[in-house]
């Protein structure tokens, strides 16, 4: 039972994300083959998709969001 309900509740999470992954930024393909792995590998680390369990690449592309500040529009005011 514990089975089928952690499975419904995985189905229901990956769903979603790949609903959401349009406008976000977020690829939920874990792995990815033929071409679309070779587009992922020829794009610089820190412009490429944020993806479920890549650790190592998605803590590089927050800290360098983080480290670099935003470009301001022209014409804005406060």
């Amino acid at each position: 039972m514990r089975t089928i309900a952690f499975a419904a509740t995985l189905a229901a999470a990956v769903a979603s994300a790949t609903a959401d992954a349009a406008g976000t930024g977020f690829d939920p393909r874990v792995i990815a083959f033929g071409e679309a792995r070779e587009e992922i590998q020829s794009t610089p680390i820190t412009q490429r998709p944020y993806r479920p369990l890549h650790v190592y690449g998605n803590t590089v592309r927050r800290r360098h969001q983080r480290a670099t500040p935003k470009p301001q529009q022209h014409g804005a005011r406060r």
